[in-house]
């Protein structure tokens, strides 16, 4: 399954998807490249019901240094260079076919795909790296993880990132990380409530899989449309969001899932999902 990509890498473990972002010798870019294969790998999420949740991370010691600066300079280096013994354009290092999307598509596949996404923060997450983090709806780092929007060091800005991060943080604490560039620990992002757990490093991936396993015990169907309803609401003007959500609540109750749910509980059952 790994083998259809070139900047990311798959994997199942059940009814979860991994998804690694694999490169390590380039501290884990986000290019166009790398955008448009976590885009297909969502898409693909999205159309198999096996899948329940999806974990993000970082091949290596990094979870994502952000965007490629010798791209943004003129060179590309968001895929693999061929490999040195072969001619070019030969089979043996041609690259899998591109897959290209803007940040803008990815994070917008991210909110849309109705299952949950946990970041599992493995090492420094900068720049878009930190947007990828903070997409996720939930987020577990190792205590040696690193947070920052780096960009004003270089004389960028974090566009896109930014909507992300000033939704989930205070706007002072957001002008502070984007102003000065600095580097934030684990447990100050914490603080901060730009991930949601902070634990060794040695546990960090059990206590992912751990998480990411106890929703994928949830009923799908009310997952997918509370996760929708919360970030399409989350714009609206109070009694617009209020109404919306109010038609939101009247869909869960009448999914086959919510009714088994109840009977579930009255019953002192464990509900057996059925996805609708």
């Amino acid at each position: 399954m790994g083998s259809q990509y070139v900047t990311i890498a798959t994997s199942a473990e059940g009814p979860v998807l991994r998804l690694t972002l694999d490169r390590p010798d380039k501290r884990n870019p986000i290019g166009p490249e790398t955008c448009g294969e976590l885009v297909h790998a969502l898409a693909g999420a999205a159309a198999d019901p096996s899948v329940r949740v999806v974990v993000l991370t970082g091949a290596g010691a990094v979870f994502s240094a952000g965007g490629d600066l010798s791209r943004m300079s003129g060179a590309s280096a968001d895929r693999p260079p061929q490999g040195s013994g072969d001619p070019p354009g030969s089979p043996a290092s041609a690259p899998a076919p591109a897959r290209s999307a803007s940040l803008v598509e990815l994070l917008t596949a991210m909110h849309e795909l109705g299952k949950p996404i946990i970041a599992m923060v493995n090492g420094h997450a900068l720049a878009g790296g930190l947007g990828l983090v903070v997409a996720c709806d939930l987020a577990l780092a190792s205590e040696q993880a690193t947070f920052g929007t780096t960009e004003i060091r270089v004389g960028l800005w974090p566009m896109m990132i930014s909507a992300e991060i000033a939704r989930s943080i205070g706007r002072k604490q957001a002008l502070e990380l984007m102003l000065t560039g600095k580097r934030i620990s684990a447990a100050d992002a914490l603080a901060a409530g730009l991930i949601n757990r902070v634990v060794p490093a040695g546990s960090l991936e059990a206590e992912t899989m751990a998480l990411a396993r106890e929703l994928a015990e949830l009923s799908p169907a009310t997952i997918a449309l509370g996760l929708r309803a919360f970030y399409r609401s989350q714009d609206m003007e109070l009694g617009a969001a209020l109404r919306f959500l109010e038609g939101e609540l009247g869909r869960v109750l009448a999914l086959e899932d919510a009714r088994e749910g109840l009977a579930a509980f009255l019953q002192k059952r464990k509900p057996v999902w059925k996805g609708r």
